[in-house]
């Protein structure tokens, strides 16, 4: 990952480029390297020399590493790993991936490495694990020895896994990241190290990756050096039912692929129209930064259970879907923004990147604070695009907007934890319970993103007359031109000075007063001025009929304060609510409602029937093993959010969802 067009020696990415300074913004690429090398250059060079004299003192590393994984037992779920270190005699200190890129959190499956054994020359070579970091091997090389092998196995890669977006696999297919197959030297940024990996598939498996190929005999598959940096940002989907569809939109010269992988074939029947949306979703990319900071791009679908999830890289996403997540209706009302928000993290987040995020390696924690700009300003985009590409109708937006915009104006946490802290927090947010997560509050930073960046895009609108959009901010902080991958890290003031370039305007007292908010209600601001406003009516919309169908969630936080699943489980109650009043938790089950049995259609009738009868809803509830009846008090019917038209004001957010790209 170097600069695109440098003459001199190949310059370490972290420090490559630098970020938006307080004066005249200056784009990437006009902005001379003499010129970016300064004080940033200088504080990186100082963190990658306390890197190398702060660690324990380690044999040196000279050569690339190897890596081998046999992946033939990846169906009961063995990866078998072998690697080979070139170093010299003496202490050497090998870590296990900790800080996953995009995670955000320290979730490296440690604990699934199994059989962990290391050799020289065939003798075998002590390992203590560090008694602090259990991330980190400490060995003693013999003397005469000029590499040391290491040999484990990755065990348990479920797709059901939770929050950690890792290795999986099924009966016939699989998704690799590399992160979790890897030991490397501590003390040497990751950028710097280089490694080769092979990989040995099932018979019959074909597979997808941006990694480039050197060699393939039958089932082996040899991939051409890169750095450790790269490697992990380039995972591999491989399956025995694999289809690759070019979605290349015309005029555009970097090749863009899907790389689809499932268990039957109906999956893969996915209807023209939507492969020509995924086309367009490219081409609206293009049209939005006017510029690509990749080679090439590989969105990597599993396509398998019920998992939804997603993991950016430069190159290429990760992206799990159910099985029938791209051929079915419902699905894609869903998730039709996964893909889109996955890819405009090619931009943001891995070409530009909070400094916090930007760390030489991945043991050395992450500072969050600005993920409202890395995950808030991708989740605003990624659903714009998808109304863009036509992946969504404007109903479809309009009705997630609502939902979103609902969800944050009655979530009891807002007063007690502000937007800024949901992102320093995010490492023990991810993966948290469902259960009182509306007091607790959860990686909010990306449904209030979506609120807060449409605010800053109808602000820019208004305060320009119309001549500029949020759209000339993304191509001044992440367009420029285009470049393979590098990496650009930025700050606070940097955001502020860039807006400033778009539209003068008190950026900085803006993102102040969102971020720091105690205030009950969300900022709906953003919708207002678009010409809209959320409103409530008893009819769910398609999403919510969509979620309750695929989802098996019952949504009633709106009318009595709680979310169950269909089967009567409690997943989350809202304090302050009736639910809340009359002593329902989380964990509860409803069993009856006014004295009949239990079914969504049941608990919908008598919301009904409660508002002309004075009569309140008596429940049966189990709580783990006792019975209890519980009354509560509720008599306004259903309630599902939706925005309403504001004829008062034009319709900005139309303009908003109006495709840039001329391709259909």
């Amino acid at each position: 990952m170097i600069e695109k067009n440098s003459k001199a020696n190949p310059i370490h990415p972290l420090m490559s480029i630098q970020p938006l300074g307080r004066g005249r913004v200056r784009t990437p690429a006009s902005t001379p390297i003499a010129w970016r090398l300064n004080f940033y250059f200088l504080r990186q060079v100082a963190v990658i020399f306390l890197a190398f004299i702060c660690v324990p003192k380690t044999g040196a590393v000279s050569g690339p590493l190897k890596l081998s994984v046999d992946a033939q037992q990846v169906a009961r779920r063995i990866l078998h790993v072998t690697m080979t270190i070139p170093t010299a005699p003496g202490p050497i200190t090998l870590v296990y991936p900790k800080w996953i890129p995009g995670q955000h959190s320290p979730v490296g499956p440690i604990n699934d490495v199994v059989g962990l054994k290391f050799t020289s020359g065939g003798a075998a070579v002590l390992w203590q694990r560090d008694d602090v970091d259990m991330y980190a091997f400490h060995l003693q090389v013999p003397l005469g020895a000029s590499e040391v092998e290491a040999e484990f196995y990755l065990t348990g890669t479920s797709d059901e896994s939770g929050y950690l977006l890792g290795n999986s696999s099924a009966q016939q297919q699989m998704m690799l990241d590399w992160d979790q197959v890897i030991l490397y030297p501590l003390g040497v940024p990751t950028d710097a190290q280089t490694i080769q990996a092979q990989l040995t598939l099932p018979a019959a498996w074909k597979f997808g990756t941006a990694l480039a190929v050197d060699s393939q005999e039958g089932q082996v598959i040899t991939f051409k050096p890169v750095s450790v940096t790269m490697l992990v940002d380039s995972p591999l989907l491989a399956g025995a039912r694999l289809r690759e569809i070019d979605i290349t939109p015309p005029g555009e010269t970097r090749i863009h692929k899907l790389d689809l992988a499932a268990e039957s074939a109906a999956a893969l029947d996915i209807p023209e129209d939507v492969i020509a949306h995924y086309r367009r979703l490219v081409a609206e990319t293009g049209a939005l930064f006017k510029a690509r900071h990749y080679e090439h791009y590989n969105f990597l679908v599993w396509l398998h259970g019920t998992y939804q999830d997603g993991l950016e890289h430069h190159q290429s996403s990760d992206n799990r879907l159910p099985e029938m997540g791209l051929a079915d209706a419902q699905w894609r009302r869903i998730q039709g923004d996964l893909l889109g928000h996955e890819m405009v993290h090619s931009w943001n987040g891995k070409y530009r990147r909070p400094a916090g995020l930007a760390t030489p390696n991945y043991q050395e924690p992450i500072k969050g604070d600005l993920l409202w700009v890395y995950e808030g300003l991708t989740n605003y985009l990624g659903q714009v695009l998808a109304a863009r590409s036509g992946l969504w109708t404007p109903d479809d937006y309009r009705d997630r907007l609502a939902l979103i915009a609902a969800e944050l104006d009655n979530r009891p946490g807002r007063s007690w934890r502000p937007l800024q802290d949901t992102a320093v927090s995010a490492p023990i947010l991810y993966g948290s319970s469902p259960e009182w997560e509306a007091w607790r509050r959860s990686a909010d930073f990306y449904e209030e993103g979506s609120l807060l960046w449409l605010e800053v895009d109808t602000i820019i609108r208004t305060q320009s007359k119309g001549t500029k959009t949020l759209d000339d901010f993304c191509r001044v902080f992440e367009g420029g031109e285009s470049t393979p991958p590098v990496m650009i890290p930025y700050t606070f003031d940097d955001i502020v000075t860039a807006l400033n370039s778009v539209v003068p305007y008190d950026w900085r007292g803006l993102f102040h007063a969102r971020l720091t908010s105690l205030s009950p209600h969300a900022a709906l601001d953003g919708i207002y001025t678009a010409g809209w406003r959320l409103t409530y009516t008893d009819t769910p919309s398609e999403l919510n009929n969509a979620m309750e169908a695929k989802l098996d969630s019952l949504d009633m936080r709106f009318s009595i304060g709680m979310l169950l699943d269909i089967s009567g489980k409690i997943v989350d109650v809202l304090p302050g609510t009736p639910s809340d009043i009359a002593g329902l938790a989380p964990g509860m089950s409803l069993i009856a409602v006014n004295r009949r049995h239990f079914s969504p259609q049941v608990l919908r009738d008598a919301l009904k029937r409660g508002k002309d009868t004075p009569a309140d809803l008596d429940l049966i509830i189990t709580n783990q093993d006792d019975f209890l009846t519980v009354r509560v008090e509720y008599h306004a019917g259903e309630r599902y959010p939706r925005l309403e038209r504001d004829g008062s004001k034009p319709d900005m957010l139309s303009s908003i969802l109006a495709p840039l790209s001329a391709v259909r």
